[in-house]
């Protein structure tokens, strides 16, 4: 544990850094101020004590501060205001800018949003290069594509927090902010300059993606395509307003977007297909899985976080061995805080992907026991371990961000969680088999549409009832801080018990 010890007090500061910058900017002169702090500490710890023990818990305490100071400037040095004095002085104008599509379009209820690198603005027949990123809600015709240039005339503006349904403030401009996204025109006159102008790859990608949801969409009706869209794929497809209302309510909102469960699934149905291979042999091809997955759906952000969190649970399942996947997981997410800082607070899926993966690493266990009563038929036990687990532990958190406790997901997981991998094998074999012929891949198709149909409908008869979801409208910070401190200490104990249990000898 000795050589352990620093690697945590290193990870607490950083991360500690980055979490009171991402609520109170606390400037360039407190980094220095915690720089010089921990350099007196570790020169006093040195030079002037000489209480061995005494000495050691200074330099931790040096560490520590050394590393929250970098947490600070990190955050400084991503949070730096875009400079662009020509797109500044044009702000709340009307302006015409040039720009790449830099994303996958996503498509909603009311237009489809694009992602647009900034690369020049037309000021009175007069060219000036720039650099920024801004967000645009374009109509759904024409169609717009990955690295499309386009020439883009409308009113620039700077993105505005808002509140949403439960009277809570949405902090809307540090959620794009964490992607480097400034500004924000609304349905512009579009003109495509060129096509062809982002990554060849991911491009390439992004066409696969879009040919295999259109595959399986041509014998699988709306909504129902659009859940598998993003159930299978992580697909941006709108299922509409009042429908992902019910989600919310019935607690199950996190199976509409690709995440790590989703992730996992095919990891360990990968793992299935090899399982006559030694364990080492499983694990490598589902971990194989996992990154050729992520890949094939286009290698977001986001899907890269949730892979790299479901490796971690397929290793964890596979070796049974929790705290080297604790180390893991922490070298992960601090990969992940150095590459972006602003995930920490400002990114619900990171957030989400982290607390899940340590409740299936340490609570499961713990629920598991619980649980015998289960069957473990039709991995019904583990569909249940699995669902009380995360919710519990995501739960402090999904009350602080949304405001909304649904009384009824509990079951409602239960019942649909159990039917996600055949719906997603049965999917993708639809997709797959279309590129052959679309005849052949109706029986796969119809089996999805019939457990897709039953999921919907078990959302649908869930989120009518009267007592399915309670609004929260204050559940503070600290408030949230604490009961996952308790949730720490708890989780601490009881493993700390058990592995002493395990260690007594018998007599």
């Amino acid at each position: 544990m000795g050589n352990v010890k620093p690697f945590y007090i290193f990870s607490f500061g950083f991360t500690g850094g980055i979490f009171l910058n991402s609520f109170h900017k606390m400037g360039f002169s407190f980094f220095l101020l915690s720089l010089a702090t921990s350099l007196a500490i570790f020169f006093y710890g040195k030079f002037l004590c000489s209480d061995a023990l005494n000495k050691k818990t200074i330099f931790l305490a040096s560490f520590f501060i050394f590393a929250f100071a970098l947490g600070l400037i990190r955050y400084e040095i991503k949070d730096l205001p875009n400079r662009d004095a020509v797109l500044q002085k044009n702000r709340e104008q009307k302006v015409i800018v040039e720009g790449i599509i830099s994303d996958e379009p996503d498509r909603r209820e009311n237009g489809v949003r694009l992602t647009v690198s900034f690369r020049n603005i037309i000021d009175e027949e007069k060219t000036f290069p720039v650099k920024a990123k801004g967000i645009m809600t374009a109509d759904f015709y024409p169609e717009y594509r990955y690295g499309d240039l386009l020439r883009i005339e409308g009113k620039l503006k700077k993105p505005q927090n808002f509140q949403d349904e439960n009277g809570k403030t949405f902090d809307y401009v540090s959620y794009l902010g964490k992607d480097d996204i400034s500004y924000e025109i609304s349905f512009p006159k579009i003109e495509l300059i060129s096509s062809g102008n982002g990554n060849f790859i991911k491009a390439k990608l992004y066409d696969f993606k879009n040919k295999f949801i259109g595959n399986f969409s041509q014998s699988i009706p709306e909504p129902h395509s659009s859940l598998l869209s993003g159930l299978l794929l992580g697909a941006k497809q709108s299922l509409g307003k009042d429908l992902l209302e019910d989600f919310r309510k019935a607690g199950v909102i996190h199976i509409v977007v690709l995440s790590g469960y989703n992730i996992t699934i095919v990891a360990e149905a990968i793992m299935s297909a090899f399982s006559f291979l030694p364990k080492f042999g499983s694990i490598s091809f589902g971990a194989l899985g996992i990154v050729l997955f992520a890949i094939m759906t286009g290698g977001s952000a986001t899907v890269i976080r949730a892979s790299a969190m479901a490796l971690l649970v397929v290793l964890a399942r596979a070796t049974r061995r929790q705290y080297d996947i604790t180390r893991a997981l922490i070298i992960v997410g601090i990969f992940m805080l150095i590459q972006n800082p602003k995930i920490l607070v400002f990114d619900s899926s990171f957030q989400l992907s982290f607390l899940a993966t340590l409740a299936l690493i340490y609570v499961s266990p713990i629920v598991e026991k619980r649980l015998q009563f289960i069957t473990p038929r039709f991995k019904l036990r583990e569909f249940a371990t699995a669902t009380i687990s995360t919710q519990i532990f995501v739960l402090p958190l999904l009350l602080y961000k949304m405001g909304e406790l649904s009384l009824v997901g509990l079951p409602v997981n239960i019942l649909i969680l159990a039917f996600i991998p055949l719906t997603m094998l049965f999917g993708f074999l639809a997709g797959a088999v279309s590129f052959i012929s679309v005849a052949i891949s109706l029986p796969f198709a119809f089996a999805s549409y019939a457990l897709l149909s039953y999921e919907l409908k078990i959302v649908e008869v869930f989120s009518s009832l009267p007592f399915a979801s309670i609004s929260i409208p204050y559940f503070p910070l600290w408030l949230m801080v604490e009961v996952y401190v308790a949730y720490g200490v708890v989780i601490y104990r009881m493993t700390s018990s058990r592995h002493n249990n395990i260690s007594k000898p018998v007599t």
